[in-house]
């Protein structure tokens, strides 16, 4: 089994839930860098992964592949602080002297690095479990796979990704592209919830297949199915737009083999360092010798 860690979801997890006085002895916060030390450790300690990747998401405004296609890609939401960018950096290097592979991309987000690491993966015979409780990253599921929200403990399989978002997990993204994601600044079809996206995709399989059959759209047993071939003809341009947005790209530039991805011991001298510089007291680095021994 191979492991892909979605960092982001952490590192704001702890952002928000740990005090922001926990901070360095330069009164830096630490906050965020705590919980993610905490999550990773724990991670390794429970599972001693042999094979692990962990995505960041490094993409500025300028070069993200997203917002050259459509430039009010996530405009809503706010720029992080840059107390919170340190800590995004600091992360990184904890995630390196534990022994884990890191990756991050200027153009690309977290998710493609994910799905191209999977796909890779994948072609020497691995199943593939990503930590995030991200649903865009769903789609990247294949018979075997799993998508775990580790704070939570709950794991989606791929066969259950329909009983938990109403789509198999190949359709993912053509059920964002109808009811658009406001999270990403994404519009969609006005009027159509998941429910009705839900129905239309299994009815139908794809967006394509709807928009080829919007007679058929319209006998349909829904509510207000009669309007609803006109909604889809009127927001035909979001949502081909939207699936540009809401696919994960396979081909970021990322390279994943077993050699790359293999969990290396723990560089106990490094991570010594970080934790005196971010002040630190002593569990995490009797964690670190215990991940240490073999």
């Amino acid at each position: 089994m191979v492991y892909l860690i979605d960092a982001s979801v952490f590192v704001f997890k702890a952002w928000f839930s740990i005090p922001a006085e926990m901070t360095d002895p330069a009164k830096n916060p630490v906050n965020a860098l705590y919980g993610f030390c905490r999550f990773l450790g724990d991670f390794l300690e429970e599972m001693q992964p042999e094979f692990v990747a962990v995505a960041f998401d490094e993409n500025r405004g300028d070069t993200c592949v997203r917002t050259a296609i459509y430039p009010e890609y996530k405009a809503n939401r706010e720029p992080a602080p840059p107390e919170l960018k340190l800590q995004f950096e600091r992360c990184r290097a904890v995630t390196r002297a534990l022994g884990l592979a890191d990756c991050a991309d200027q153009c690309f987000e977290a998710d493609d690095l994910i799905a191209a690491m999977a796909l890779q993966m994948r072609g020497s015979g691995h199943k593939v479990t990503i930590l995030s409780r991200d649903k865009d990253l769903a789609q990247v599921l294949q018979p075997g796979d799993e998508l775990w929200d580790y704070p939570s403990g709950r794991r989606i399989a791929y066969h259950q990704v329909p009983e938990v978002y109403g789509v198999r997990a190949e359709q993912i993204a053509d059920f964002l592209a109808l009811t658009g994601d406001s999270v990403d600044n994404i519009r969609g079809v006005r009027g159509v919830g998941p429910k009705t996206a839900s129905a239309l995709l299994r009815k139908f399989d794809t967006v394509d297949a709807i928009y080829e059959n919007l007679d058929d759209v319209a006998r349909m047993d829904i509510r207000a199915s009669v309007s609803l071939p006109g909604k889809l003809r009127e927001y035909r341009p979001d949502v081909d737009l939207a699936r540009q947005l809401t696919r994960v790209r396979y081909d970021a530039p990322v390279a994943a083999d077993e050699r790359s991805l293999a969990r290396r011991p723990p560089d106990l001298a490094g991570l010594t360092a970080l934790y005196d510089l971010a002040g630190f007291g002593d569990a995490l680095r009797r964690q670190a010798r215990r991940l240490a021994t073999p």
